[in-house]
């Protein structure tokens, strides 16, 4: 992946560009909002992460223009304004993605090849990619799961909760088996922890068809309402 860092904090770009860098994804940095076009339309990256906090021009002036300019790649707002109105401002403005400062580097990590599978050709022998539950809907291409029109906010390991349990709708999957997809070879961490995260996937899951149910011995299994 070709990602376009545009960000003027230095700490800010150095972790980022080092982080990123060890799995695999080539981040080239723009700190000037002004060079951030020029920088755009010669690189053409396949994701950009916009800051909105800029020198010589805004980030969503930038974002603006881009658009205008016809460039249609991937972009995720990375900023400290995280109210709800920096976020409508932001996503109307042509933004795909929008995380808010202090964030979870996986989360970023994340949503950046999330953004980035949207890029990639469908596979036309593929089966459909888009899985459907009561009125849940998991996108395999871009890894989303969407609630009618509006994509639902969940952690990374909420998301892999649920694609565990979505990938067996009406079948139990044990605590086991989703502890050690959640926390992956983190020994620090007790088996009651995938607990928390069902309460929160749950709460989050409370105005949809369907029901994230606990079967006490067996685990856990999602299936659409009555």
């Amino acid at each position: 992946m070709q990602l376009l860092l545009i960000e003027d904090d230095r700490s800010m770009q150095t972790a980022l560009q080092r982080a990123l860098s060890r799995h695999g994804i080539e981040v080239s940095i723009c700190a000037d909002g002004a060079a951030a076009l020029e920088m755009w339309q010669q690189r053409q990256p396949d994701v950009v992460v916009l800051d909105l906090s800029l020198p010589g021009l805004d980030g969503l002036h930038v974002l603006e223009r881009a658009r205008r300019a016809g460039l249609r790649t991937p972009v995720l707002i990375l900023t400290a304004r995280g109210t709800v109105g920096d976020r409508v401002i932001g996503l109307n403005s042509g933004a795909d993605d929008y995380l808010a400062k202090p964030f979870d580097l996986d989360e970023l990590e994340a949503r950046l090849r999330a953004l980035y599978r949207r890029l990639q050709p469908a596979d036309t022998s593929a089966p459909p990619s888009r899985q459907r539950l009561g009125d849940l809907e998991f996108d395999k291409e871009n890894g989303a799961f969407y609630l009618g029109d509006e994509v639902l906010d969940l952690t990374p390991r909420e998301l892999t909760l649920l694609q565990a349990l979505m990938s067996r709708p009406g079948h139990a999957v044990s605590k086991e088996r989703l502890f050690a997809l959640v926390f992956p070879g983190d020994d620090s961490v007790q088996l009651e922890a995938i607990e928390v995260v069902v309460y929160r996937l749950r709460k989050k899951l409370s105005q949809a068809q369907v029901s994230l149910m606990t079967l006490r011995g067996l685990g856990y299994l999602l299936k659409a309402a009555p």
